[in-house]
């Protein structure tokens, strides 16, 4: 939450504007590797109607767009089935020359893709340009990876004379869908690994954050990457339906809530379609009785009041050490309570708004069930009557384990909490929960920590740090927080399969 300000008086809402007039593609699908007017009439047994597009600061429309009907997935799939018979043959360096390319436009096209995730996700300038650097560092991960990945590897010389060999195939056409609250850096995650292992992709991007997503099919242009490789598709719900449930589609890969990520695996069923899943997640954040309170609450506020806490491991169950308890909320309270709320194009700002009025009608659900619930606010629990989706960042204290607020994903800017007397006690309500996808912990005895970290059960654990994600490790929980892992070799291994084959010596 504490993030270095830097100069941005180039980075306005205007200049954000003058971008979507005069370099985003509106009304159109980019496919088959050129942006396919999307006719504003009936098509096919759906009706295409104009989309909204909002400025999640004032709730104002800033752009209108159409979005993606089934006849686009069709056109979408045949060009990505057509163009995986070459691009799956070519060389990793090739595959990685690309990727960096990719890296490099980004680069240079970095002020604009940070203007536009302000303006149409509400992010904070510092949090957009965290963003924006993400997803470039993803892409020159897979760069390397792919390069350094050995092609063939002998596994094992039996007894009988016969050699066995394994190599890497990729798994074939991939059905990506990303969501809102990261754009680019989501999307760098599951496009970085596949285009690296040879797949080809039809991405489906959220249709409430277009406008940072689109400027990749310009990208993609720029480069002249192969025709059909990647296929970008901004459409709703039955879009993602016709791309998962799609014959000739192989693999899923779906980020987003847990309804949602239920009927994306019914529907990849069919066809049995490899399926990779990263769900929701009501994490836990640990503080034990030796922590530094100063930081500790810093760690607390930065775990989940960045991104207004729309982040799947925002770690929203806070479990502090009775001894420390007292002391702790004081501080925090004071801190929060200090926080700069405001337009994400203010340098000042460190928390801005929900992204959606359906994201703020969420959060101003569960502030309805807190006071329904009787539990005690420490501090927040209010909507802002000012223009946009703002909401206080909230916490309540000595919330019970049977609160719907400790058990189920807010996704939003709310801290419950509870003590605990020891050791086992805070590993026993981390682990009491259906999600298991990240965690905190803090204590200045790392020997500790690290006994705590192993078993606590999550994918991701942190001791003493803020939520750095680095491309190098890989990222996914256990329990209903998902299926499979993103980034890292094993992001890389959720697009290959391995082959073998068996071969005289």
């Amino acid at each position: 939450m504490y993030m270095k300000k830097t100069n941005p008086e180039f980075i306005t809402r205007d200049s954000a504007k003058q971008i979507i007039e005069d370099e985003v593609i509106l009304n159109a699908a980019y496919i088959d590797g050129d942006w396919v007017t999307i006719e504003a009439s009936a098509t096919g047994s759906y009706r295409v109607d104009d989309h909204a597009l909002y400025d999640p600061n004032s709730g104002e429309v800033i752009a209108t767009t159409r979005l993606c009907t089934r006849d686009h997935v069709e056109a979408a799939v045949n060009a990505a089935s057509i163009a995986y018979a070459s691009w799956s043959q070519t060389s990793t360096s090739e595959r990685a020359h690309y990727l960096n390319v990719i890296a490099d436009m980004m680069t240079q096209r970095f002020d604009t893709l940070v203007r536009l995730s302000v303006l149409n996700n509400g992010k904070p300038i510092e949090e957009a340009k965290i963003d924006v650097n993400d997803a470039i560092a993803c892409y020159r991960y897979y760069a390397r990876l792919i390069t350094s990945q050995e092609t063939w590897s002998e596994v094992t010389t039996s007894e009988t004379g016969i050699r066995l060999l394994k190599t890497y195939a990729p798994v074939g056409i991939c059905a990506l869908i990303v969501p809102w609250n990261f754009p680019m850096v989501t999307t760098s995650w599951k496009l970085a690994p596949a285009l690296a292992a040879g797949c080809t992709v039809i991405l489906k991007p959220s249709e409430v954050t277009l406008l940072p997503e689109l400027m990749l099919g310009n990208i993609l242009s720029a480069i002249e990457l192969p025709k059909g490789v990647v296929n970008i598709l901004p459409g709703a719900a039955e879009v993602g339906a016709a791309m998962t449930s799609h014959p000739l589609v192989d693999k899923v890969s779906f980020t987003g809530s847990n309804v949602v990520g239920e009927k994306v695996m019914s529907q990849a069923a069919k066809g049995i379609k490899d399926i990779s899943l990263e769900l929701g997640g009501k994490s836990a954040i640990i503080v034990c009785a030796d922590a530094d309170i100063e930081y500790a609450c810093d760690l607390i506020i930065g775990g989940i009041f960045t991104n207004a806490g729309q982040i799947c491991s925002a770690t929203s169950r806070l479990l502090v050490h009775q001894d420390i308890a007292e002391a702790l909320f004081k501080t925090l309270k004071a801190k929060t309570e200090n926080l700069s709320i405001g337009d994400g194009f203010d340098i000042d700002t460190q928390m801005g708004p929900l992204v959606s009025e359906q994201q703020l009608n969420q959060v101003k659900r569960y502030f309805d069930i807190a006071v329904t619930e009787d539990l005690e606010c420490l501090t927040g629990g209010k909507i802002l009557a000012r223009e946009g989706y703002f909401v206080t960042p909230t916490i309540y204290r000595h919330v019970p384990v049977t609160s719907q607020l400790w058990t189920e994903e807010v996704f939003g800017p709310v801290l419950v909490s509870k003590t605990f007397v020891d050791g086992l006690d805070a590993i026993r309500l981390a682990n009491d929960s259906k999600f298991a996808l990240a965690a905190t912990i803090i204590s200045t005895d790392e020997a500790v920590a690290l006994k705590i970290a192993l078993q606590i059960q999550a994918g991701h654990i942190w001791i003493n740090e803020q939520q750095i994600v680095l491309p190098e490790a890989g990222w996914g929980g256990f329990k209903q927080s998902g299926i499979g892992r993103e980034l890292g070799v094993d992001g890389l291994s959720a697009y290959q399969k391995s082959k073998h084959i068996v071969l005289p010596s």
